[in-house]
């Protein structure tokens, strides 16, 4: 696939702004919304004073490979585990992905793609939602951007030095998400096989070994991985199976078109924002359009779109075949090359003014969906931060009963906490019960006799009963368990200091 050479100045003040936009979109708000479960997982149960420590914790809790937590156990070695510190290296990697994508752009097409696929990932409000979240996906969407333009730049010229970057690059990506391989797979069989028709018999066999070489190097670092596949055994991901499959493959352009907090919005808002992707479809189609696409633009559209379709379509496959992790926010980084095929067919030279003028538009939906998670809090993560601080303050003889999406959030904002072992009694004064509609018939009634509820909090959401006694009391864990104000999986939490 050949490509002309860009031009620096040309693309520089363009580029330069959208990369200030996705900083300004992604820094700035960084501390805004409180940590969800499994972002308050990370410091509570995974980060440790030591590198080692961490690392065990990683194989015996998690569920993702470990160089996020490498990394991030750095930033917090140096900057604390308050949100903005926990959240910066998903930020930093965020508004890296910008450029990479521009350089996407220009191998596949020209400036016309690089300039609505780089305006796309910097206002979207899926990879501003993950930029600003303290767990491993906006490190993998980063590392995944920078293989498939290391894949392109391969593709067209396969020196060793390319194809040792594109190993490089998809090693780390690996590291980073399990799902990078669905994309590998692809771009190795493609670099394998050599679809480029211009060579000769000697520059194939030359560029043979090298290529060997790179898929050999991703193949090790796999093979390497799988002894921590098996020893994780897919920690905290049974919540998968629990949501119907054919609600998380509806969840998919959801996800793309509004971002993981979307669905509030409700389907108009949906189909507004798809409408405007179809359109751009159709402009590039039209027959009138002289074919729609060129050689060039037809070539680089199609590999992008193919690698993107694998990462979305290989774990569809699976999960119906009884592997199922399909999870809209595990696809996040497919969505890289389906984004930079969408700007390839927007910036077709066929569509004239219209596919920039709907590239546009969609940016700027993407802009205003972003803009409004940070003023409503119904898109937001939900603000266990604030019931913390009702909760500050309570009695030291007390218990905190919540969901299990409630308790590390609740263990980060009010230490120490811990979780009060099965079959134990406890002597309190105090029980807050903490959770989200809907609520379990008869909430807000005293939990165990002699308290009285002495405070109700609604809190973004989330709903808070305090209940006093005027003398401790025996509570068994048993009896808390069962009176957790939601109906889902239940914590019991008690202070750190207590036995």
């Amino acid at each position: 696939m050949s490509v002309s050479r860009p031009r620096v100045g040309e693309d520089l003040w363009p580029l330069l702004g959208l990369t200030l936009l996705a900083a300004a979109l992604r820094l700035p708000t960084l501390g805004l919304q409180s940590l969800w479960y499994d972002e308050a997982f990370t410091p509570v149960h995974v980060l440790h004073a030591s590198l080692g420590a961490t690392l065990r914790a990683v194989v015996h809790s998690e569920n993702t490979p470990p160089l996020w937590y490498v990394l991030e156990w750095g930033v917090t070695r140096v900057l604390g585990t308050g949100e903005v510190a926990l959240r910066l290296l998903s930020a930093l990697a965020g508004v890296a992905t910008v450029p990479v994508v521009w350089a996407i752009g220009r191998e596949l097409s020209g400036r016309r793609a690089a300039m609505i696929g780089a305006a796309l990932v910097a206002s979207s409000p899926l990879f501003v939602w993950y930029s600003q979240e303290a767990r491993a996906y906006a490190l993998f969407v980063l590392l995944l951007a920078l293989t498939v333009l290391c894949f392109l730049r391969a593709e067209r010229e396969p020196t060793p030095r390319r194809l040792a970057a594109f190993a490089l690059s998809g090693s780390l990506a690996l590291l980073s998400h399990y799902f990078a391989v669905f994309m590998l797979i692809p771009m190795a069989l493609w670099l394998l096989l050599d679809h480029t028709g211009d060579r000769t018999a000697e520059d194939a066999g030359a560029r043979l070994p090298a290529v060997l070489g790179a898929l050999g190097a991703l193949t090790a670092v796999g093979l390497a991985l799988i002894p921590l596949v098996v020893a994780q055994g897919g920690h905290g991901t049974q919540w998968i199976g629990r949501w119907a499959l054919s609600a998380r493959i509806e969840a998919i352009p959801q996800y793309y078109l509004t971002g993981a907090s979307g669905a509030p919005l409700g389907r108009g808002v949906q189909a507004l924002v798809g409408l405007i992707v179809l359109a751009g479809l159709a402009v590039t189609l039209w027959p009138r359009a002289h074919g729609g696409l060129e050689g060039r633009e037809r070539e680089g559209a199609g590999i992008v779109l193919a690698i993107g379709a694998c990462g979305v379509l290989i774990p569809l496959a699976l999960a119906l075949f009884g592997a199922d992790y399909l999870a809209p926010r595990n696809l996040v980084g497919a969505m890289v090359p389906l984004t930079a095929g969408l700007a390839v067919l927007l910036g077709a030279r066929g569509t004239g003014m219209w596919g920039m003028v709907l590239g546009v538009l969609l940016a700027v939906a993407f802009l205003a969906l972003s803009v409004d998670v940070n003023l409503s809090p119904r898109l937001q993560r939900g603000d266990w931060r604030g019931v913390a601080r009702v909760l500050r303050g309570g009695a030291p003889d007390r218990v905190i009963t919540t969901v299990e999406l409630g308790a590390a959030p609740l263990e980060h904002y009010l230490p120490p906490l811990h979780n009060l072992a099965r079959g134990a009694s406890v002597r309190v004064s105090e029980i807050d019960e903490t959770g989200y509609a809907p609520l379990r018939v008869g909430a807000g009634e005293p939990p165990v006799p002699g308290f009285r509820l002495a405070e109700r909090r609604d809190v973004h959401g989330l709903t808070v009963y305090r209940f006093r006694s005027a003398s401790p009391r025996v509570a068994s864990e048993a009896r808390l368990r069962g009176a957790v104000i939601t109906l889902a999986h239940p914590e019991v939490l008690v202070p750190g200091s207590r036995p």
